[in-house]
This record gives structure tokens, C-alpha cells and sequence, in this order.
């Protein structure tokens, strides 16, 4: 069987932390960005690199077809470095369409390739309010106004997508507030905080275990309970590039 993966957002906070996870574990790793001159830098990852542009389906779909994807791992964001306040306001708008319009040319490629395995990125806090912890199961806060609207409904069309596509087997996991390398922050910060290293290992994990469904992935809070990814991934917030996984 191919361990090919097509890890879409290579470059980012994540993906670039995830790319060294893969290929140490075994995989090839075709990494993709927007921008040519990023290419040299995910090659000194250990990743191919496939500069490509997540609106551009038919370029996509020809990507895919080419490397014939067991899976696919969804890490697309458009944040500004530190969730710069005086930025946010336009980025939400362009983050929510990388997870509506984006995600379906994603599950568009993966279809046309023949791949069925997605593992994807979502978040932690699109809950609407009701009783703490929020368990997978809560509803998402569909009824918000303003510029958190936007943001949960782009949350709600990926994971709609990622879940309830046929023929595709889809993982979402639900990621905290990130800290650590990259992110702006060394610090915890927000109500679920989660280190952007044991995110990583949380996107490894799912696609090891080649599961479905969804995971809330955060440090021990009072907001949101990551049980489950424990239980079923054997993901723990502790997890860092030094670490040598027992799962195998």
C-alpha cells in the first residue's frame, strides 16, 4: 500500500512540524504552498514539494492524480503570525473560504485520485454555549452573529464535508489555542490551550490509526474534554518532536 501523503499547508504552524513527524514515521510527504520560493524550504523538511493553490481545482486534482495519495492531511489556514488583532478581521473571511471552498476542491482531488483517508484541522472552540466540558457530540454554535458566524460557519461546511462525503473516510480534530514555535506565543494562552508540536502528533496519530470522526485535541481546561483522542488515538498533551511513540 502507498504511504504517500498530500499534506496541504505544509508551511504552516503545524504542517511544517508534522512534515518531520511523517518522514520520520515512514512516509513520503508531497507538501504543498501557494508561494514557489517555499519550495527549498520544505525539501530541507524531507518533504516534496508541490506549489500549488488550494483554489485552483483542476491544478489540484492533477497534483493528486499524480502521486496517488493514500491520504490526505488538511493543515490550510490564512492567519495572520500571531493572530495580529488589527488583521483578524479580514483573515477570518479568507480562512473561512479555505475551509468551504478550499476543502471542497481538497475532497474534489482526493475523489478524482481514487484517495479516501482525510485528516483534517478544525477547532476546539466553535461550541455553542451549554454545559462544560464540551464532548464531540455538543452542537456547534451555528447561531452566532458577526465575524464569529463567519468563522464557525466555515468550520461547520469543512467538517460537513470531511464527514459526510461518499467514499470518503474522514478524522476532523478539533484543535485548542496553539502555543509554541511559530505561533506567536511560547506561553499557553486561551481557555484550551495546546502545544503546536502535540497537534502535530495528533494529525500522525489519526492517520496511524486510520480513524474516523471527530477529536477534541487540548491540555487538560475546564472548556473542552480530549478524552477521547486520548482513549482512541493514545494522544496526550505532552507529545513533542523529541518523543518516541509506542504506537505503532
Amino acid at each position: 500500500m502507498s504511504k504517500n501523503i498530500f499534506l496541504a499547508g505544509a508551511t504552516g504552524v503545524i504542517g511544517s512540524t508534522l512534515v518531520k513527524l511523517l518522514v520520520d514515521d515512514g512516509y513520503t510527504v508531497f507538501g504543498s504552498t501557494r508561494r514557489e520560493d517555499r519550495a527549498d524550504y520544505l525539501r530541507a523538511l524531507g518533504a516534496e514539494p508541490v506549489v500549488v493553490d488550494v483554489f485552483d481545482r483542476e491544478k489540484l486534482c492533477d497534483a493528486l492524480i499524480q502521486i496517488k495519495p493514500s491520504a490526505v492531511v488538511h493543515q490550510l489556514t490564512d492567519l495572520p503570525r500571531g493572530l495580529d488583532p488589527a488583521q483578524m478581521a479580514a483573515a477570518i473571511a479568507r480562512n473561512a473560504r479555505v475551509r468551504t471552498e478550499g476543502t471542497g476542491n481538497l475532497i474534489a482531488a482526493m475523489l478524482e485520485s481514487g484517495c479516501e483517508s482525510i485528516v483534517a484541522q478544525s477547532i476546539a472552540w466553535a461550541y455553542a454555549p451549554a454545559t462544560k466540558p464540551y464532548e464531540e457530540d455538543a452542537e456547534l454554535d451555528i447561531n452566532a452573529e458577526g465575524l464569529r458566524q463567519v468563522s464557525v460557519g466555515g468550520i461547520v461546511a469543512l467538517e460537513q464535508q470531511v464527514l459526510h462525503t461518499p467514499q470518503i473516510h474522514g478524522a476532523v480534530l478539533r484543535y485548542g489555542h496553539l502555543y509554541g514555535p511559530g505561533t506567536g506565543t511560547d506561553q499557553p494562552s486561551g481557555a484550551s490551550p495546546l502545544h503546536v508540536e502535540a497537534a502535530a502528533y495528533a494529525a500522525l496519530l489519526a492517520l496511524r490509526l486510520n480513524v474516523r470522526g471527530v477529536f477534541n485535541v487540548a491540555e487538560e481546561n475546564a472548556e473542552v474534554t480530549s478524552e477521547k483522542a486520548r482513549r482512541v488515538l493514545g494522544w496526550v498533551p505532552e507529545l513533542r518532536l523529541s518523543h518516541a511513540l509506542s504506537v505503532q
